[in-house]
């Protein structure tokens, strides 16, 4: 029990080490004085992303549960296996935002899965459910959300001048489980994986303690300098040959159609290709300079 107006720290435990002892990941709850919803803050679901664990950290610090609304369940780092190797992935080399709602009886993945879902997803209104790009690549700070449901629509809404990417999600995703259970989510994508970008993080922060103002949760509300963005389509730019990529857009640029992305150089033959947009439209995710192959 955490009394109103107060924050307590409790302790979930997702499972056993290889020695045989819990794995306790920490959930901090923040109990409001006036009455509102429940706001879960989840991150680190993938083990190697980063950004989200410090935005959902300073959330919990700045927060004064005095002044709050309703209550914030937040869980900094969810797979504590991943996080503790640096790794994306669980032990077993499997993807835990695969396997939502999860399984009391099937793969270490599934079981995790459905310990925090029931112990912790079920206790939620709605759900932020932090990200980065994966694997060498880095996405503009973006709401990820299924526009098709009207719920989870208005809830995009709140997060001040972050971009709005309408995508459905896929199956076994944490957002996509939690919001199929009636509580609608959200993919909050931030930066790229494996080290922390002060400047995703204050925008993470912002857009968090925006939200919050629109959940009738706090009475302060961040001033946003641009309307907010939404795109109903996405689509990859990808490499026909291999090489070394050089790209000259950054993220959030905007672009037009036949506009220069890039170049793969091949640097035994000295042969550049040119990368161009397909499209009118804004740079959301990149991959950073690299070694690539065809499809990459």
């Amino acid at each position: 029990e955490v009394l109103p107006g107060a924050s307590a720290r409790l302790e979930w435990n997702a499972s056993q080490s290889f020695a045989g002892g819990e794995v306790i990941s920490p959930v901090v709850v923040l109990h409001g004085l006036r009455p509102g919803p429940v706001l879960c803050l989840t991150a680190g679901v993938h083990g190697d992303e980063l950004n989200g664990v410090e935005i959902v950290r300073r959330i919990t610090n700045e927060v004064d549960p005095k002044q709050l609304g309703g209550t914030i369940i937040a869980v900094p780092i969810v797979n504590l296996f991943g996080f503790s190797r640096n790794s994306r992935y669980l032990p077993d080399r499997r993807d835990l935002n695969r396997y939502f709602p999860g399984s009391r009886y099937g793969s270490i993945a599934s079981r995790i899965a459905a310990s925090f879902f029931e112990n912790v997803v079920r206790h939620c209104d709605s759900l932020v459910d932090f990200h980065t790009g994966s694997f060498d690549r880095s996405n503009l700070p973006q709401v990820r959300a299924d526009l098709a449901d009207a719920e989870v629509q208005e809830f995009s809404r709140g997060f001040g001048a972050t971009t709005v990417l309408h995508t459905p999600g896929a199956r076994g995703m944490l957002r996509t489980a939690a919001t199929l259970s009636g509580i609608p989510s959200v993919t909050f994508e931030v930066g790229g994986p494996g080290e922390l970008q002060p400047g995703e993080i204050a925008h993470g922060v912002q857009a968090i303690h925006t939200l919050l103002h629109r959940l009738g949760m706090s009475r302060d509300l961040p001033v946003w300098g641009e309307p907010q963005p939404y795109f109903y389509e996405s689509v990859w730019v990808r490499s026909d040959a291999g090489g070394v990529l050089l790209t000259q857009v950054a993220l959030g640029q905007r672009v037009e159609r036949g506009e220069l992305l890039g170049k793969v150089i091949d640097p035994i033959h000295n042969i550049e290709r040119e990368l161009r947009s397909p499209v009118d439209g804004r740079v959301i995710g990149m991959a950073k300079n690299q070694v690539v192959l065809p499809g990459f």
